[in-house]
């Protein structure tokens, strides 16, 4: 039989009408998706939020997933190291020792650098260009051999199963990746202690606050005179590779031209920021110099012992206390309710 067309007024118009709702119901889905409460920053008003990967959106489940995994040994071969056993929150997320040994007692090759405000870096290591994604550096001291950090080479699988049988760690990844059905793998772990990372927010020096002493503002005058054209912008870095000595061609750490391949990259290294810099020592590439008058004098800036004395102080002066005792930020007490 042959379908009558619809050809009369009240035909037509009962179409339009559905149409027309059909168009409102899509209208609404689409607005309420717009309307999901994007991440708080909490960053000063000419601080742009970072740029966040579009397959890795922030929410408070995947960040306090990634808060304990942070700080879970598990991760590592033999239970005795996380990633927070070199990032301690105390020192800024940053470590203490020249370099620090993997789970095997192998001596690291550079020091620990500090992770506030990474999530508006574009270069997260000292010497990898192609390094870029907080998801991707994750794997690095995990799975890394060169040095061996947290030994996981080649078990990448195990660490999936010694998260599932936690029913808490079940419980979080599906609440943080509804989406992949809560899988728990190495991609939604990388994802998860990315996120958390980017929540390593430090905005909250004295230098933040205008509230430096007078021997910290001398010692800014220095700083702009002498340092801003690599320790640039907000995060104190310009994310280039600088040469700050000559280096020794058999030197066991190249820099830079063991990525690139060139020998004019030899020795070269990615500026460090200097945001909580007086809590870092000791300092340079391989933590070699103690104190930052010595790496001052390291970078042959021609400056008068007073002027030295008060750039250190200006350097004091960019230490965010409120960030260093963070609660959202230390090693959590609770998860699903039950203390840990």
């Amino acid at each position: 039989m042959r379908r009558s067309r619809c050809l009369s007024r009240a035909c037509l118009e009962a179409v339009r009408l559905a149409l027309t709702a059909a168009l409102l119901a899509l209208v609404g889905m689409t607005g309420a998706v717009a309307r999901v409460p994007q991440w708080q920053w909490n960053v000063p008003a000419e601080i742009s939020a970072p740029v966040i990967p579009i397959d890795n959106a922030m929410s408070r489940a995947k960040v306090e997933l990634g808060r304990r995994l942070f700080y879970d040994a598990d991760l590592s071969a033999d239970g005795t190291m996380s990633c927070a056993t070199c990032h301690e929150q105390r020192r800024a997320f940053a470590d203490g020792n020249a370099t620090h040994p993997g789970v095997t007692g192998e001596r690291g090759r550079r020091n620990v650098p500090g992770l506030a405000n990474v999530a508006w870096f574009t270069r997260l290591t000292f010497a990898d260009p192609g390094l870029n994604s907080l998801e991707a550096q994750v794997g690095v001291p995990v799975f890394g051999t060169h040095p061996i950090e947290m030994g996981m080479a080649g078990r990448e699988a195990e660490i999936a199963v010694r998260l599932a049988r936690d029913p808490c760690y079940r419980t979080m990844f599906a609440q943080a990746f509804p989406d992949a059905g809560g899988r728990i793998d190495f991609g939604t772990t990388a994802k998860a202690i990315a996120s958390f990372e980017r929540t390593l927010v430090s905005f909250g020096s004295p230098y933040d606050r205008g509230r430096m002493s007078a021997g910290a503002k001398a010692g800014q005058a220095a700083f702009a005179r002498a340092c801003v054209g690599c320790h640039a912008g907000p995060q104190f870095t310009d994310q280039s590779y600088h040469r700050m000595e000559m280096p020794d061609p058999l030197a066991s750490d190249p820099g830079l031209s063991e990525k690139t391949g060139k020998a004019e990259d030899l020795g070269k290294f990615r500026t460090p920021s200097l945001r909580n810099v007086a809590l870092s020592a000791p300092y340079w590439h391989d933590g070699a110099e103690p104190t930052l008058a010595g790496v001052i004098e390291r970078h042959r800036l021609a400056l008068t012992a007073g002027e030295t004395t008060s750039l250190v102080s200006f350097l004091e002066a960019l230490t965010d206390t409120e960030f260093l005792g963070r609660k959202s930020l230390a090693l959590p007490a609770t998860a699903c309710g039950r203390k840990l």
